[in-house]
């Protein structure tokens, strides 16, 4: 019986120009052993109802063509499954892949999906929504948002948006339940990791792991301008943690409860999420997703 393999692509992910051949897959997998599929995502959350489509046509391994949102929307699919999801990095961040070892090039990543080396890896839920990499309600949630508003998905657009979030950044009181303990606090950071990466080489978590059934939490408070560049130039040396302020922690689960009037501004794996709700549950799910990995 051949192997039935899926590829979702989203053709603007990225640098905008992402295309598979289905011959040239075809050619690289073995039409004998194989069954090929390739699909193309046209809108936002496409990618969803094209991964439950390739369940139903009883797909062995669906392949998720883009960034870390396109990922998410596949892999959510995928959770507490049997099939087995396959990256090729196309995002801009690619946060995800990175932390996995799955190397840029198309034909690299495509040796491991046909290697079939499968890891069983944790997925994280926050209220009803599946998260990989991380999620967060403070200041990398208003840089998402405002990022999202830009039409090149590049490096220089992150900073440019961090720029603007620290001009407009309000805090926000939460009270943050934990590991048996509650905690009022208003964070200029409150980011919560599955994974040791968030893209681009950059890290708030270094030693977060997929496969250990915890997330790793980071609380950044408000800080003075003084700290604020001390936190700053250590993240880029990625030394951030030896700032007394900075607090980082493991735990399976996370309740935070709003107790101001605005609603949560809330990012998932680098995607601005709508949450209207005044208590969010954030818990683990361990070895939740089989996933093709060197």
């Amino acid at each position: 019986m051949r192997t039935k393999i899926h590829f979702i692509v989203n053709p603007i992910a990225g640098s905008g120009k992402n295309k598979l051949s289905k011959d040239e897959i075809d050619k690289f997998f073995g039409s004998d052993l194989f069954e090929i599929v390739i699909k193309e995502s046209q809108f936002s959350k496409h990618a969803i109802t094209l991964a439950k489509e390739s369940i139903a046509e009883k797909a062995n391994v669906i392949v998720a063509c883009g960034g870390d949102g396109t990922i998410n929307e596949v892999a959510s699919c995928l959770v507490n499954t049997s099939v087995t999801l396959g990256i090729i990095p196309m995002g801009s961040g690619n946060g995800l892949a990175s932390n996995l070892k799955i190397p840029r090039k198309i034909e690299k990543a495509l040796k491991i999906i046909k290697k079939d080396s499968v890891l069983e890896i944790d997925a994280g839920l926050i209220n009803d929504e599946f998260f990989f990499s991380n999620t967060g309600i403070g200041f990398d949630a208003h840089v998402i948002s405002d990022f999202e508003k830009d039409t090149k998905r590049k490096l220089w657009g992150y900073v440019n948006s961090a720029i603007k979030s620290l001009r407009t950044y309000k805090y926000q009181e939460v009270e943050l339940s934990y590991l048996n303990q509650t905690k009022k606090i208003s964070p200029f950071l409150l980011f919560i990791s599955n994974s040791n990466e968030m893209g681009y080489k950059m890290s708030l978590t270094p030693k977060a792991s997929l496969r250990d059934g915890l997330f790793d939490i980071i609380i950044v408070p408000k800080l003075s301008a003084f700290k604020m560049f001390c936190f700053t130039l250590l993240f880029f040396l990625k030394k951030h943690y030896w700032l007394p302020d900075v607090k980082m922690d493991k735990a399976e689960s996370f309740t935070i409860k709003n107790n101001g009037q605005a609603s949560f501004k809330v990012q998932k794996d680098g995607e601005s999420l709508d949450l209207s709700a005044k208590i969010i549950d954030i818990r683990v799910l361990p070895k939740a997703l089989k996933i093709c990995a060197p």
